[in-house]
C-alpha cells in the first residue's frame, strides 16, 4: 500500500489548468490560510484539484452542499485516485427527524430516524483511513461539523493484535463486547462476532467486504487474517492488524460511570429550578427521563439520545464545541469547499436552527441544559478549525472573497468552449418571444431551461406553453431526489424539450444539450436574481456550441450589469485563448448514463473497483424510497446468508452483487434526506 497519492488521468490539464494549478500549490506551499479558485463551468476544477492534491501530499477533506454532489466528487476523486484512499463521509440517516416539541399544541415528537448501514460503514471507514493513513480525500457533507465521538477516546478503545501475542480468549471477547460489537455465532454480519473452538470472526464495522480471522493457541495468538465472510475464503495473512470500535461514540467503562455522576450532578438543581419556577410536569418529566437513562449507562454503556450526554462523555466544559470530523484530521490537512458561495452560508446557518429547537426540549424538560451541547459548530469555531483552504465557485461569495486576496482565474475550457452570449430583450413580450425561441430550438434538436420568479408563474407558463403544443416538464422543490434525475435524463434524450422552474441553478445541472437559457423578468432585484444567481443561471449553457442566454428585463439592474460584465470578461479571455492557440470550440460530450450512474466508471467496475456481475435483473432501484431501499436490503441479506449457509455460495455471491447495486442507489442520494447533512 503507497502512502503516496498516485493521480491516474489520460488528460493532461490544459486551457487555464496549468497556471490555476501552479498557483494554487504555490499558495499551499507558501502557507497562505485562504485561495478562491473562481472555476466556470466545464473548466475542470476537480481535476485541477486532484493536480494539487497529488503535488502537495497532503491529506484532503473536500466540503460539498448535498449528498448527490458529494456522491459525484466522491465517484470522480476515485477514478483520480484508485490506489489512494477515497472516503465518504456523509449524514447516514436516509430519514431522520430529530427530537422535538411544539408547545403550540403540547405536541412531543420523538426522534425518529432510517440509518443506512452503508454509509454508516462507510463514515467509519473515512475516520479509520484518515487515522491511519497520509494519502486520504474525505469527500463529506455538512455532517463533518456535526458532534462525533471524541477521537482521543475513539483511539483508546482500538484493539490492537499481533501474532505470538500472548492473550486470553475472554480477554478479546471482553475488549469486542466494550467495542459494541455483539456475539452472532450463526450469522456474521459487520459489527458483530462468532466463536468456533480456538477460532474468533470478526466482521469490523468499517469494512465493507473483508472480515477477521484470530487463531488462538492456548493463550497465544497463532495466526491472524482476512477472510470472505460469504465463501469462507482466506484472502491474506498479516502480522499484525487493528480492530476500531463499532461506533465513534464508543466510551470506556470509567468514563461511563463518571458521566453518570456528572448527569446526576446536574439533574438536582434543574430539577430545584424548575419546582421553583412552578414547572412541576416538567420537573417530573425531566427526572423520570434522566433517571432512566443514568440507568441504562450504567447498565448497557449506552442509552437511547446518548449524544445529549455528549459534553461529559467527551469531558468537555459547558459551551465548549464537540468534537467533529474536523478533530480527526491531521493539523496540515488540506480543506476544499466545493460550491463555497453554496456551501459556506450552510457551514453558518446549521447551528442556530439546532439551538432553537433544542432550547424548547430544555425549557420544557424533555432534556438537561447540557444538550445544548449537544450540536454542530459554529461557524467561528468552524474557522478556527478549518485548516488551509481552498474555495471553489464559478460565483465566490462576499465571505470568501474577504478571507483572501487571492483569487485564481480558471475561465479557459479544455473544449474551447465559451460562455454563452447574452441577450436583453423587453418583458412586454417575453412569453410570445419565449415560444418562438423555444420553436426554433426544437426544431434543432436542442434543449431550453426557463426560470421563473414564482411557482405559479412557472405552472401558468408550463400549461400554456403546452396549450401551444411545446413538449414541457416542470422541476420544482416538492420532486424528489430520484424524480429530479429522472427529469433530467429525460430532458437530455429528448422526451420534452423545455425544463421551467424557479432556481434551476441549484440542482447542479449538468446537461451539455441545452442550448438556451431564458430568465423572466430579469430585472426583479432579489436572491433569485442576484448576480450569483445570473451568472449560474446563464452557466447552464455554457457546455453547448450554440448556448446563449436571454434576459427578459426592461432596465438592467445592477445585479445584472455586474453579471453582463463578468461574463464578457469570461468570453474575452476565452476567445483570446481560442485564438492565440488556434483551438475550435467543440461541445462537451457526456454520456446521458453518467447522470445516474455516478458511482461506476466507464469500464463498468464499482466504487470499489469490483466488475459488476448481477446475473438477475437490478430492476429499477431508482424508483424505491428510503425506508423500501432498506427493506430490501435486509431482505436481500437474509437471501444471501441463508444460501451461504447451505454452502451455495455461487448464489450468494450473485445476490450480494445486487446488494451491491441496491446500495449505490442509496449512496448516490437517491433515498429521501430530511436530515443533517
Amino acid at each position: 500500500m503507497s502512502d503516496r497519492f498516485e493521480l491516474h488521468s489520460p488528460y493532461q490539464p490544459s486551457g487555464d489548468q496549468p497556471q490555476a494549478i501552479a498557483r494554487l500549490i504555490e499558495g499551499v506551499q507558501a502557507g497562505e490560510d485562504a485561495q478562491v479558485l473562481l472555476g466556470v463551468t466545464g473548466s475542470g476544477k476537480t481535476f485541477t484539484i486532484a493536480n494539487v492534491i497529488q503535488a502537495v501530499q497532503r491529506p484532503t477533506m473536500v466540503l460539498a452542499h448535498n449528498k448527490t454532489l458529494a456522491a459525484q466528487l466522491y465517484a470522480e476523486f476515485r477514478e483520480f485516485f484508485p490506489n489512494n484512499a477515497v472516503e465518504y463521509f456523509v449524514s447516514y440517516y436516509d430519514y431522520y427527524q430529530p427530537e422535538a416539541y411544539v408547545p403550540a399544541s403540547d405536541t412531543y415528537i420523538e426522534k425518529d430516524a432510517s440509518i443506512n448501514a452503508q454509509i454508516e460503514q462507510l463514515r467509519l471507514s473515512a475516520t479509520k483511513a484518515v487515522l491511519e493513513r497520509r494519502d486520504v480525500i474525505v469527500v463529506a457533507s455538512v455532517s463533518a461539523i456535526y458532534g462525533l465521538g471524541d477521537p482521543r477516546m475513539y483511539l483508546s478503545m482500538v484493539l490492537h493484535l499481533s501474532r505470538g501475542e500472548r492473550i486470553d480468549q475472554r480477554a478479546i471477547l471482553r475488549r469486542l463486547a466494550e467495542l459494541q460489537y455483539t456475539r452472532n455465532d450463526l450469522n456474521l454480519t459487520r459489527g458483530t462476532y462468532r466463536v468456533r473452538g480456538d477460532l474468533i470472526d470478526v466482521f469490523p464495522a468499517d469494512s465493507e467486504s473483508d472480515a477477521v480471522r484470530i487463531e488462538l493457541f492456548d493463550d497465544e495468538v497463532e495466526s491472524l487474517a482476512y477472510f470472505d465472510p460469504l465463501t469462507g475464503s482466506i484472502q491474506r495473512r498479516v502480522p499484525r492488524l487493528t480492530i476500531y470500535p463499532k461506533s465513534h461514540y464508543v466510551t470506556p467503562r470509567d468514563t461511563i460511570r463518571a458521566a453518570v455522576e456528572h448527569i446526576r450532578a446536574e439533574l438536582g438543581p434543574r430539577l430545584a429550578a424548575l419546582r421553583a419556577a412552578g414547572k412541576l410536569l416538567e420537573a417530573q418529566r425531566l427526572d423520570e427521563r434522566t433517571r432512566f437513562d443514568m440507568e441504562m449507562l450504567q447498565e448497557l454503556g449506552y442509552c437511547s439520545g446518548i449524544e445529549n450526554y455528549s459534553r461529559y462523555l467527551s469531558g468537555r466544559n459547558a459551551g465548549e464545541p464537540p468534537p467533529t470530523l474536523f478533530d480527526y484530521l491531521p493539523a496540515d490537512a488540506l480543506l476544499v469547499v466545493d460550491e463555497s458561495h453554496v456551501m459556506t452560508p450552510q457551514l453558518r446557518a446549521m447551528y442556530r436552527g439546532d439551538r432553537s429547537r433544542k432550547e424548547v426540549l430544555v425549557d420544557y424538560g424533555f432534556r438537561l441544559p447540557s444538550a445544548l451541547d449537544n450540536r454542530p459548530l459554529k461557524f467561528e469555531e468552524w474557522e478556527r478549525l478549518a485548516p488551509q483552504t481552498i474555495f471553489v465557485s464559478a460565483t465566490p461569495g462576499p465571505y470568501e472573497l474577504g478571507r483572501t486576496s487571492t483569487i485564481i482565474d480558471q475561465v479557459v475550457r479544455p473544449t474551447g468552449l465559451v460562455d454563452p452570449e447574452v441577450e436583453i430583450r423587453p418583458v412586454a413580450t417575453q412569453v410570445d418571444d419565449l415560444l418562438s425561441e423555444i420553436n426554433r430550438c426544437a426544431a434543432l434538436d436542442q434543449r431550453v431551461l426557463v426560470t421563473t420568479l414564482t411557482k405559479r408563474m412557472a405552472e401558468d407558463l408550463t400549461d400554456y406553453l403546452a396549450e401551444h403544443g411545446v413538449r414541457v416538464r416542470y422541476l420544482h422543490a416538492d420532486i424528489e431526489t430520484v424524480e429530479r434525475v429522472e427529469i433530467i435524463r429525460d430532458l437530455r434524450l429528448g422526451a420534452f424539450d423545455v425544463l421551467v422552474g424557479i432556481n434551476l441553478l441549484r440542482e447542479g445541472l449538468d446537461m451539455p444539450e441545452v442550448a438556451l437559457v431564458a430568465v423572466l423578468d430579469a430585472d426583479k432585484e432579489g436572491f433569485l436574481r442576484s448576480e450569483q444567481s445570473l451568472i449560474q443561471t446563464i452557466g447552464r449553457a455554457a457546455r453547448n456550441l450554440h448556448g446563449r442566454a436571454i434576459l427578459y428585463a426592461d432596465s438592467i439592474t445592477g445585479s445584472m450589469q455586474r453579471a453582463l460584465a463578468e461574463t464578457d470578461r469570461r468570453r474575452a479571455k476565452q476567445m483570446a485563448y481560442n485564438a492565440e492557440h488556434g483551438i475550435t470550440p467543440r461541445s462537451i460530450t457526456k454520456a446521458i448514463g453518467d447522470l445516474i450512474d455516478i458511482g461506476r466508471s466507464e469500464s463498468g467496475t464499482t466504487r470499489r473497483g469490483q466488475q459488476a456481475k448481477v446475473a438477475e435483473p437490478q430492476g429499477d432501484y431508482r424508483k424505491l424510497n428510503a425506508k423500501q431501499l432498506g427493506q430490501l436490503i435486509a431482505k436481500l441479506e437474509q437471501e444471501m446468508y441463508r444460501h451461504a449457509e447451505n454452502l451455495e455460495f455461487e448464489q450468494a455471491a450473485k445476490v450480494r452483487d445486487r446488494i451491491h447495486a441496491v446500495r449505490e442507489s442509496a449512496l448516490r442520494g437517491d433515498a429521501v434526506d430530511v436530515g443533517v447533512g
